[in-house]
């Protein structure tokens, strides 16, 4: 049994039958999803499509950071409301975090919609999904600003190991490991035996990101084997160990 920490199946990219995608996750041994958010207009067909597997997917709530723009109070309040109404349907706040890859326009209102969305967590008591991209000193800047910490995931991760290192200084995180780990010029398997396989979460970032032999396609949860294939074969393991300790892992963090 597989967990997908990380997809995005009710995208528009799956339509009209987003139903497919997810069955076939689940014949190829994804048994488990975790569907996290994106912004207001990704609510209802994320709910819809998990409402159709109610025993293999999860839901979280949150604002990504990309959707942060000129209504992000209100947007904010809005994506609040909705955690608030269906609390016990959501395991987790996500997706959330920094991203200055594309426009550095709202970085400090993504600060602040960051440090709010993790007080959420931390009232709730459920863990945090992080999207990090060319925004790792101002989520540790968030982080340290904080008497409280959240727990979570650094989804998507592709730093290095002194990136590890800071993020391990600041709490309780895992860090999440998806198609880029194949590609072959990314250096991220070289940080795999750092983060340790106690602390790594698989996720295929559906559609995006397949991993190799399908990259450059849309990528979807039932890839999720080849990411599992990879990472086993660099850190000495089989892929069932793999597999095992990933989804103890999930459990740990997700209550999964």
């Amino acid at each position: 049994m597989f967990v997908d920490t990380h997809t995005h199946l009710y995208l528009d990219e799956f339509a009209p039958t987003p139903q497919d995608a997810v069955q076939r996750a689940i014949d190829a041994g994804v048994t488990k999803m975790i569907f996290p958010n994106v912004d207001l207009s990704t609510i209802n067909p994320m709910k819809e499509l998990s409402s159709s597997f109610t025993l293999n997917t999860y839901m979280a709530m949150g604002l990504h950071p990309t959707e942060i723009k000129e209504t992000w109070v209100e947007d904010l309040a809005k994506t609040k409301e909705e955690f608030d109404k269906h609390i016990d349907k959501y395991i987790a706040i996500g997706e959330i975090g920094i991203d200055l890859y594309w426009d550095k326009t709202f970085r400090s209102e993504q600060m602040q919609a960051l440090e709010q969305q993790f007080q959420w967590a931390i009232d709730a008591n459920i863990p945090v999904i992080i999207h990090c991209r060319e925004g790792l000193n101002e989520i540790l800047e968030v982080l340290d600003s904080m008497t409280e910490k959240p727990i979570g995931v650094f989804h998507s991760f592709g730093g290095t190991v002194n990136d590890v290192e800071q993020i391990r200084k600041r709490g309780d995180f895992y860090f999440g490991i998806n198609g880029i780990v194949t590609f072959k010029n990314s250096k991220l398997r070289e940080i795999l035996p750092h983060i340790g396989i106690d602390r790594i979460l698989l996720e295929t970032d559906a559609p995006y990101l397949a991993p190799v032999p399908h990259r450059g396609k849309r990528n979807e949860s039932a890839y999720l084997i080849h990411t599992a294939a990879y990472i086993a074969q660099h850190l000495s393991l089989t892929t069932e160990q793999v597999a095992q300790k990933t989804s103890y892992n999930a459990h740990q963090l997700f209550g999964i």
